[in-house]
């Protein structure tokens, strides 16, 4: 498990360099690729980019504590932690938690993983114009912490929450579902 230190370094040097072109979808599934690259602790000029999806389940209408029914799936063990480490630090600094009201559950499909040895700004230049390139409208493109990686992609989707919830909340209640 990570301490709290290791969240907050987590948190505050991850950045999502490039974020999908749609939202999460209100009333069905979404999937997202990412590729989170990191550089790897003690070792100079060598770059770790892991390929992978996330999934964001349809929004669902719950009950006040709703985020203990947040799943993540396909996570390692001490995620349920970490998760609940996340939401009481973004709740002690005044964060609007009101999107969890809608009990997203996330599932994290299987992670590929490859060392590149070159400089995290050329792979970072890489990754982006592969992206331009190609022009896939669900791909995020994240740097993150190499050993608190899972917290970067957690951060990459709290975010994405952030910007679909004004969204769903109207579809919800032009449906008068709220």
């Amino acid at each position: 498990m990570h301490s709290p230190d290791n969240i907050q370094y987590a948190l505050e040097t991850t950045r999502v360099l490039r974020e999908p072109d749609r939202r999460i979808d209100t009333f069905g599934e979404t999937r997202f690729e990412f590729q989170l690259i990191s550089e790897l602790m003690d070792r100079s000029g060598e770059i770790r980019i892991r390929t992978g999806e996330v999934e964001a389940m349809r929004p669902r209408i719950l009950r006040p504590a709703a985020y203990n029914e947040v799943q993540l799936e396909g996570f390692d063990p001490t995620a349920r932690a970490r998760f609940d480490q996340l939401v009481e630090k973004l709740r002690s600094e005044g964060k609007d938690l009101a999107f969890l009201q809608y009990g997203f559950q996330f599932k994290r499909g299987q992670v590929h993983e490859e060392i590149i040895h070159d400089s995290l700004d050329a792979v970072r230049e890489r990754l982006l114009e592969d992206v331009r390139r190609t022009g896939n409208p669900s791909r995020a493109i994240i740097e993150g912490v190499d050993d608190a990686w899972e917290i970067s992609i957690l951060k990459f989707s709290f975010e994405m929450i952030l910007r679909s919830h004004e969204i769903n909340a109207f579809d919800f209640k032009r449906r008068g579902l709220i």
